[in-house]
């Protein structure tokens, strides 16, 4: 009988070396709310998530990512994830939790990418100012700029697709969705999901020549309810002074109108919507030729290769330390690379 561990991609934590101005494009173009301030870090959702964050954002030396969290589907899963893990050779390590959320389980893929696991989590709570006429929404919607709906995915780049997969389909139960595969049939990208979402979690094998340390990634990406509001942020970003990289496009993969930006502390963002539901539970996973319009559905032209740098963080590293500096916390976790 199918069952899955997890409920949904929770939060994702970034780098910047520029945190004053990643924070400023966060909050005063894509409309994300600061919730917690310690430390270098801050914590920031958008107006209709739910939990407490969605975003930690953490001045490091380079723009990169920190960590990946999923919630579990119930009190119970924790230990039971944690245990599946352990079988499929992903051993971490218990931690007491964060600001936002209780106790952890933090364990890294064969990729090099650090994931954290948890089901107590500190929900959002309306100031009287900020509730909404309507009781199923967490607050009044934000309207004032390019406001994003909620945290969409994250897009992982690895030395390990098919170590990562494993760990990530085998022990979590994450669905396989979607598959590139390059001109020899080798799988150069996947799409997960833990629910019926397109996916909430991307995998793209790293470029060959790349010798550099596991636990990179591309991007990640908040959600709007309509295509007119990314046409509609596709014009603030140019308002505010933001060149798009590529789009707005479509992706034949999961099928959603996207657009991807740089933010000043050089993580690329993608915003988007629309893409398929699917609540197939015996689903066939569906592979793409990149001549197919895997990325550019319509075939104005293939942007680069799933894999390559972004400009200018070639040199990411994936250890907190390497993003942070030394004598970041949680070292003996996630020090060695693979």
């Amino acid at each position: 009988m199918a069952y899955h561990l997890l409920s949904q991609l929770a939060h994702i934590e970034v780098t910047s070396p520029k945190p004053e101005e990643t924070e400023a494009f966060l909050t005063d173009v894509l409309g994300l709310q600061v919730s917690h301030r310690e430390g270098q870090s801050v914590w920031l959702r958008a107006w209709a998530e739910y939990f407490h964050h969605s975003l930690k954002l953490t001045e490091g030396t380079h723009p990169g990512l920190a960590h990946v969290a999923y919630r579990v589907d119930g009190p119970d899963d924790l230990a039971l994830a944690a245990k599946a893990l352990n079988d499929q050779g992903a051993e971490g390590e218990w931690t007491d939790g964060d600001t936002g959320h209780g106790e952890a389980y933090r364990f890294r893929t064969p990729g090099g990418h650090l994931y954290e696991l948890f089901w107590e989590v500190d929900w959002h709570k309306a100031t009287p100012e900020q509730t909404s006429v309507f009781p199923n929404r967490p607050q009044k919607q934000v309207a004032i700029n390019a406001a994003v709906r909620r945290l969409d995915h994250v897009t992982l780049q690895t030395k390990d697709l098919a170590g990562d997969k494993r760990v990530l389909t085998n022990a979590l139960g994450l669905r396989h969705m979607e598959s590139t595969l390059n001109p020899a049939g080798d799988e150069i990208f996947i799409t997960l999901t833990s629910g019926a979402s397109n996916h909430d979690l991307g995998v793209i094998r790293e470029p060959r020549e790349y010798k550099g340390p596991g636990g990179r990634y591309n991007h990640f990406c908040y959600f709007y309810d309509t295509r007119e509001e990314v046409l509609r942020a596709a014009d603030i970003l140019s308002e505010s002074g933001y060149k798009l990289e590529h789009g707005p496009h479509k992706h034949g993969m999961g099928e959603p109108l996207f657009m991807y930006v740089f933010e000043p502390g050089g993580n690329r963002i993608e915003l988007q919507s629309g893409g398929y539901w699917n609540y197939i539970p015996d689903w066939e996973p569906i592979a793409w030729r990149l001549e197919q319009g895997s990325n550019i559905a319509w075939q104005v032209g293939q942007f680069p290769v799933p894999g390559s740098p972004q400009p200018d963080t070639a040199h990411i590293q994936g250890t907190l330390e390497d993003l942070l500096g030394p004598g970041a916390g949680g070292g003996e976790l996630v020090g060695s690379q693979g």
